[in-house]
């Protein structure tokens, strides 16, 4: 690999492991492009949601109520996944950490 020595006769690409020297004629630039990927987004609209139903107490309710749940990795991979509620009741979402 080659890397950029300056001596007092200007600039050279230098080979550490044959010490071989070339002269750097004109400046090197280096840039990169990243393309940013946009995440697809599903959003359930109305009723027809497919998620499973469970009985839980609603914090808004305060009566054990059926509710929708799903669970995300919202941490690192080794913490325990997040449980996200939705009551069906009273629409009110709220998530449990385990």
């Amino acid at each position: 690999m080659l890397v950029v020595v300056a001596g007092e006769d200007g600039k050279f690409l230098f080979c550490r492991k044959c010490n071989e020297k070339h002269v750097l004629r004109e400046d090197i630039v280096f840039s990169s492009v990243s393309e940013k990927k946009e995440k697809e987004v599903t959003v359930i609209d109305g009723d027809e949601s497919n998620f499973p139903v469970t009985k839980i107490l609603c914090p808004q309710c305060e009566t054990m109520e059926d509710a929708e749940w799903t669970m995300q990795q919202t941490r690192a991979a080794d913490e325990p996944p997040t449980r996200f509620y939705r009551c069906k009741k009273c629409n009110m979402v709220w998530r449990e950490y385990s």
